[in-house]
Protein backbone atom coordinates (compact mmCIF):
# COMPACT_ATOMS: atom_id res chain seq x y z
CA UNK A 1 0.00 0.00 0.00
CA UNK A 2 0.84 3.57 -0.73
CA UNK A 3 2.20 5.60 2.31
CA UNK A 4 -0.87 8.55 2.20
CA UNK A 5 -0.92 11.88 4.38
CA UNK A 6 -3.95 11.35 6.44
CA UNK A 7 -6.11 13.72 8.31
CA UNK A 8 -8.35 12.53 11.20
CA UNK A 9 -10.97 15.67 12.35
CA UNK A 10 -11.90 14.62 15.85
CA UNK A 11 -10.20 12.20 18.60
CA UNK A 12 -13.24 10.05 19.83
CA UNK A 13 -13.25 6.72 19.63
CA UNK A 14 -13.83 6.17 16.40
CA UNK A 15 -10.92 8.67 15.13
CA UNK A 16 -8.37 7.22 17.96
CA UNK A 17 -9.16 3.85 16.23
CA UNK A 18 -9.23 4.75 12.67
CA UNK A 19 -5.98 6.68 13.23
CA UNK A 20 -3.78 3.49 15.07
CA UNK A 21 -5.34 0.95 12.28
CA UNK A 22 -4.48 3.23 9.21
CA UNK A 23 -1.08 4.06 10.77
CA UNK A 24 -0.41 0.15 11.44
CA UNK A 25 -0.83 0.21 8.02
CA UNK A 26 1.87 2.60 6.95
CA UNK A 27 0.13 5.98 6.56
CA UNK A 28 1.15 9.04 8.09
CA UNK A 29 -1.76 9.98 10.53
CA UNK A 30 -2.15 13.08 12.17
CA UNK A 31 -5.66 13.61 14.36
CA UNK A 32 -6.64 17.01 14.87
CA UNK A 33 -8.89 17.32 18.38
CA UNK A 34 -10.36 20.75 19.48
CA UNK A 35 -10.63 19.52 23.28
CA UNK A 36 -7.61 20.11 25.66
CA UNK A 37 -7.78 16.62 26.69
CA UNK A 38 -8.83 12.68 25.39
CA UNK A 39 -11.72 11.37 26.58
CA UNK A 40 -15.28 10.93 26.08
CA UNK A 41 -16.90 11.72 29.91
CA UNK A 42 -20.62 11.20 28.22
CA UNK A 43 -21.66 7.95 27.81
CA UNK A 44 -23.40 5.31 29.46
CA UNK A 45 -20.70 2.55 29.54
CA UNK A 46 -22.07 -0.38 28.48
CA UNK A 47 -20.56 -2.17 25.69
CA UNK A 48 -20.68 -5.70 23.95
CA UNK A 49 -18.29 -8.23 24.55
CA UNK A 50 -17.26 -7.52 21.31
CA UNK A 51 -15.36 -4.64 22.57
CA UNK A 52 -12.33 -6.74 23.21
CA UNK A 53 -11.80 -7.92 19.71
CA UNK A 54 -11.48 -4.78 18.54
CA UNK A 55 -9.34 -3.40 21.56
CA UNK A 56 -8.00 -6.68 23.50
CA UNK A 57 -6.60 -4.21 26.18
CA UNK A 58 -10.35 -2.82 27.19
CA UNK A 59 -10.52 -6.18 29.42
CA UNK A 60 -8.38 -4.38 32.08
CA UNK A 61 -11.53 -1.39 32.15
CA UNK A 62 -14.36 -4.36 32.91
CA UNK A 63 -16.39 -2.60 36.09
CA UNK A 64 -19.34 -5.09 35.62
CA UNK A 65 -21.10 -7.75 33.66
CA UNK A 66 -24.27 -7.28 32.47
CA UNK A 67 -26.89 -10.23 31.64
CA UNK A 68 -30.63 -9.07 30.99
CA UNK A 69 -32.30 -5.76 31.28
CA UNK A 70 -35.77 -5.54 32.57
CA UNK A 71 -38.11 -2.74 30.26
CA UNK A 72 -40.78 -0.88 32.71
CA UNK A 73 -43.88 0.03 30.71
CA UNK A 74 -46.58 1.39 31.99
CA UNK A 75 -48.34 -1.71 32.56
CA UNK A 76 -45.99 -4.43 32.15
CA UNK A 77 -42.50 -5.54 32.71
CA UNK A 78 -40.35 -7.41 29.97
CA UNK A 79 -37.24 -8.88 31.07
CA UNK A 80 -34.71 -9.45 27.92
CA UNK A 81 -31.85 -11.82 28.07
CA UNK A 82 -28.58 -11.58 26.47
CA UNK A 83 -27.31 -14.46 24.51
CA UNK A 84 -24.25 -13.09 25.53
CA UNK A 85 -23.15 -10.47 28.81
CA UNK A 86 -22.65 -6.93 28.02
CA UNK A 87 -19.53 -5.15 29.90
CA UNK A 88 -19.76 -2.06 32.03
CA UNK A 89 -16.84 0.13 31.76
CA UNK A 90 -15.84 3.45 31.32
CA UNK A 91 -15.82 5.60 27.92
CA UNK A 92 -12.78 7.90 29.30
CA UNK A 93 -10.96 5.26 29.79
CA UNK A 94 -11.19 3.20 26.86
CA UNK A 95 -10.18 6.29 24.66
CA UNK A 96 -7.64 6.75 26.87
CA UNK A 97 -6.02 3.19 25.94
CA UNK A 98 -6.60 3.26 22.11
CA UNK A 99 -4.76 6.85 22.04
CA UNK A 100 -2.01 5.74 23.31
CA UNK A 101 -2.09 2.31 20.98
CA UNK A 102 -2.49 5.52 18.07
CA UNK A 103 0.44 7.28 19.10
CA UNK A 104 2.52 4.11 19.85
CA UNK A 105 2.16 3.07 16.03
CA UNK A 106 3.25 7.06 15.10
CA UNK A 107 0.36 8.59 14.70
CA UNK A 108 0.39 12.62 15.49
CA UNK A 109 -2.36 13.98 17.59
CA UNK A 110 -3.01 17.51 18.27
CA UNK A 111 -5.24 18.74 21.03
CA UNK A 112 -6.51 22.16 21.02
CA UNK A 113 -7.26 22.52 17.53
CA UNK A 114 -10.43 23.48 16.29
CA UNK A 115 -10.79 22.59 12.24
CA UNK A 116 -13.65 24.50 10.86
CA UNK A 117 -12.87 23.87 7.28
CA UNK A 118 -10.97 21.04 5.34
CA UNK A 119 -7.53 21.12 6.32
CA UNK A 120 -5.08 21.22 3.21
CA UNK A 121 -1.70 19.16 2.33
CA UNK A 122 -3.25 15.31 2.99
CA UNK A 123 -3.97 13.21 0.89
CA UNK A 124 -6.99 11.71 2.94
CA UNK A 125 -9.42 13.51 5.38
CA UNK A 126 -11.53 11.71 6.95
CA UNK A 127 -13.89 13.27 9.33
CA UNK A 128 -14.91 11.66 13.20
CA UNK A 129 -15.78 15.12 14.44
CA UNK A 130 -19.13 14.00 16.44
CA UNK A 131 -22.74 14.69 16.06
CA UNK A 132 -22.37 18.47 14.60
CA UNK A 133 -19.53 17.55 12.48
CA UNK A 134 -17.87 20.35 10.73
CA UNK A 135 -16.71 18.04 8.22
CA UNK A 136 -19.77 16.89 7.31
CA UNK A 137 -21.28 20.64 7.74
CA UNK A 138 -18.74 21.79 4.74
CA UNK A 139 -19.45 18.87 2.42
CA UNK A 140 -23.47 20.24 2.66
CA UNK A 141 -24.58 17.36 3.66
CA UNK A 142 -28.19 16.88 5.42
CA UNK A 143 -27.84 17.04 9.09
CA UNK A 144 -28.83 13.82 11.00
CA UNK A 145 -31.62 13.73 13.34
CA UNK A 146 -30.41 14.44 16.87
CA UNK A 147 -31.70 13.46 20.04
CA UNK A 148 -29.91 14.15 23.48
CA UNK A 149 -28.54 11.51 26.37
CA UNK A 150 -28.34 12.71 29.81
CA UNK A 151 -26.33 11.10 32.40
CA UNK A 152 -25.78 11.58 35.71
CA UNK A 153 -25.13 9.09 39.22
CA UNK A 154 -25.78 8.06 42.59
CA UNK A 155 -23.25 7.27 45.20
CA UNK A 156 -24.30 4.03 45.61
CA UNK A 157 -22.94 0.39 44.88
CA UNK A 158 -24.77 -1.52 42.74
CA UNK A 159 -23.56 -5.20 41.50
CA UNK A 160 -26.48 -6.15 39.98
CA UNK A 161 -26.06 -8.31 36.80
CA UNK A 162 -29.09 -6.59 34.96
CA UNK A 163 -29.65 -2.68 33.86
CA UNK A 164 -33.39 -1.07 33.81
CA UNK A 165 -35.21 0.60 31.34
CA UNK A 166 -38.32 2.83 30.79
CA UNK A 167 -39.18 3.91 27.62
CA UNK A 168 -40.69 7.43 26.83
CA UNK A 169 -41.02 9.50 24.34
CA UNK A 170 -38.07 9.27 21.49
CA UNK A 171 -35.94 7.45 23.85
CA UNK A 172 -35.92 5.82 27.45
CA UNK A 173 -34.53 6.06 30.47
CA UNK A 174 -31.83 3.60 31.81
CA UNK A 175 -30.39 2.56 35.12
CA UNK A 176 -27.18 0.85 34.88
CA UNK A 177 -24.72 -0.98 38.18
CA UNK A 178 -21.63 0.24 37.58
CA UNK A 179 -20.13 -1.61 40.94
CA UNK A 180 -18.75 1.02 43.15
CA UNK A 181 -21.87 3.53 42.24
CA UNK A 182 -25.23 3.41 40.06
CA UNK A 183 -25.45 5.11 36.66
CA UNK A 184 -29.16 6.61 35.44
CA UNK A 185 -29.62 8.74 32.19
CA UNK A 186 -32.01 9.53 29.67
CA UNK A 187 -32.45 9.82 26.08
CA UNK A 188 -35.19 11.54 24.10
CA UNK A 189 -35.63 14.49 21.98
CA UNK A 190 -33.01 17.67 22.23
CA UNK A 191 -36.39 19.70 23.45
CA UNK A 192 -37.56 16.95 26.26
CA UNK A 193 -34.59 14.96 27.64
CA UNK A 194 -33.71 17.07 30.21
CA UNK A 195 -37.37 17.07 31.81
CA UNK A 196 -37.68 13.35 31.08
CA UNK A 197 -34.73 13.01 33.35
CA UNK A 198 -35.27 15.24 36.06
CA UNK A 199 -38.97 14.05 36.14
CA UNK A 200 -37.80 10.86 36.77
CA UNK A 201 -34.94 10.97 39.44
CA UNK A 202 -37.34 13.68 41.43
CA UNK A 203 -39.94 10.80 41.22
CA UNK A 204 -37.77 8.12 42.37
CA UNK A 205 -35.83 10.35 45.24
CA UNK A 206 -32.32 9.93 43.73
CA UNK A 207 -29.80 11.79 44.54
CA UNK A 208 -27.59 12.67 41.43
CA UNK A 209 -24.08 13.93 40.90
CA UNK A 210 -22.05 15.01 37.96
CA UNK A 211 -24.87 15.18 35.76
CA UNK A 212 -23.50 15.66 31.79
CA UNK A 213 -25.17 15.95 28.33
CA UNK A 214 -24.37 14.91 24.83
CA UNK A 215 -25.92 14.92 21.47
CA UNK A 216 -26.66 11.85 19.57
CA UNK A 217 -27.00 11.70 15.55
CA UNK A 218 -28.95 9.37 13.37
CA UNK A 219 -29.22 9.33 9.94
CA UNK A 220 -26.20 7.70 8.02
CA UNK A 221 -24.17 10.06 5.12
CA UNK A 222 -21.65 10.11 3.28
CA UNK A 223 -20.03 11.97 0.76
CA UNK A 224 -19.33 11.89 -2.65
CA UNK A 225 -15.91 12.36 -2.50
CA UNK A 226 -12.80 10.51 -3.17
CA UNK A 227 -10.57 12.29 -0.90
CA UNK A 228 -12.71 13.07 2.13
CA UNK A 229 -15.16 11.06 4.04
CA UNK A 230 -16.97 10.10 7.32
CA UNK A 231 -17.23 7.65 9.99
CA UNK A 232 -18.84 7.06 13.43
CA UNK A 233 -20.91 9.90 15.08
CA UNK A 234 -20.35 11.94 12.09
CA UNK A 235 -22.05 9.42 9.73
CA UNK A 236 -24.59 8.98 11.80
CA UNK A 237 -23.53 5.64 12.84
CA UNK A 238 -25.55 4.91 15.59
CA UNK A 239 -28.48 2.49 16.66
CA UNK A 240 -32.09 3.43 16.47
CA UNK A 241 -33.11 1.90 20.23
CA UNK A 242 -30.25 2.80 22.03
CA UNK A 243 -27.89 5.34 20.46
CA UNK A 244 -24.95 3.12 21.18
CA UNK A 245 -22.39 3.78 18.13
CA UNK A 246 -18.82 2.69 19.62
CA UNK A 247 -19.04 -1.20 17.97
CA UNK A 248 -20.49 0.08 14.55
CA UNK A 249 -18.06 2.76 14.92
CA UNK A 250 -15.26 0.26 14.78
CA UNK A 251 -17.24 -2.43 12.27
CA UNK A 252 -17.04 0.55 9.69
CA UNK A 253 -13.59 1.46 10.49
CA UNK A 254 -12.45 -1.54 9.91
CA UNK A 255 -14.14 -1.23 6.32
CA UNK A 256 -12.60 1.96 5.77
CA UNK A 257 -9.09 0.27 6.20
CA UNK A 258 -9.33 -2.38 4.39
CA UNK A 259 -10.52 -0.66 1.24
CA UNK A 260 -8.19 2.11 2.05
CA UNK A 261 -7.29 4.86 0.20
CA UNK A 262 -10.79 3.74 -2.07
CA UNK A 263 -13.42 5.69 0.30
CA UNK A 264 -16.21 5.07 -2.79
CA UNK A 265 -15.35 1.55 -2.05
CA UNK A 266 -15.82 1.69 1.92
CA UNK A 267 -18.81 3.72 1.39
CA UNK A 268 -20.79 0.83 -0.38
CA UNK A 269 -19.69 -1.19 2.24
CA UNK A 270 -21.00 0.41 4.78
CA UNK A 271 -24.46 1.08 3.57
CA UNK A 272 -25.00 -2.47 2.55
CA UNK A 273 -24.30 -3.27 6.01
CA UNK A 274 -25.63 -0.97 8.29
CA UNK A 275 -28.85 0.31 6.01
CA UNK A 276 -30.64 -2.78 6.29
CA UNK A 277 -30.21 -3.03 10.25
CA UNK A 278 -30.88 0.75 10.65
CA UNK A 279 -34.25 -0.34 9.13
CA UNK A 280 -34.55 -3.57 11.47
CA UNK A 281 -33.85 -1.97 14.22
CA UNK A 282 -36.28 0.98 13.50
CA UNK A 283 -38.92 -0.92 13.06
CA UNK A 284 -38.55 -3.34 15.51
CA UNK A 285 -38.26 -0.52 18.12
CA UNK A 286 -41.70 0.99 16.82
CA UNK A 287 -43.41 -2.23 17.44
CA UNK A 288 -42.06 -2.95 20.48
CA UNK A 289 -42.93 0.38 21.74
CA UNK A 290 -46.56 0.25 20.60
CA UNK A 291 -46.90 -3.00 21.88
CA UNK A 292 -45.31 -2.21 25.32
CA UNK A 293 -47.53 0.79 25.65
CA UNK A 294 -50.60 -0.28 23.63
CA UNK A 295 -50.98 -3.54 24.32
CA UNK A 296 -48.57 -4.63 27.03
CA UNK A 297 -50.93 -7.95 27.25
CA UNK A 298 -49.07 -9.34 24.08
CA UNK A 299 -45.75 -8.96 24.80
CA UNK A 300 -44.14 -11.96 26.74
CA UNK A 301 -42.84 -11.58 30.04
CA UNK A 302 -39.14 -12.83 29.34
CA UNK A 303 -37.38 -13.24 26.18
CA UNK A 304 -34.22 -13.82 24.54
CA UNK A 305 -31.83 -11.57 21.73
CA UNK A 306 -28.17 -11.37 20.64
CA UNK A 307 -27.38 -8.27 22.66
CA UNK A 308 -25.60 -6.11 19.64
CA UNK A 309 -28.91 -6.12 18.18
CA UNK A 310 -30.09 -3.33 20.74
CA UNK A 311 -27.27 -1.55 22.07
Amino acid sequence: MPRNKVAIIGAGISGLYLGWKLSEKGNDVTIFEKKPEIGNEVCSGLFSRRIVDFVPQSKSLVENEINSVVIHFPKKDVRVGFSKSFFVMSHYELDKIVAGLAQKSGVKIILNSSVSSVPEGFDKIIGCDGAESSVRKNLNLSSPRLRLGVQGFEDKENRDDFVETWPCESGFIWKIPRGKKTEYGAMSSVRSAGKVFNDFIREKEIEITDMKAKLIPQGLAFPSDEKITLCGDAAGLTKPWSGGGVIWSMIAADMLVDSFPDFSKYQKKAKRFFLPKILLSKTATKLVYFFGFKASWLLPKKAKIDPDFLF
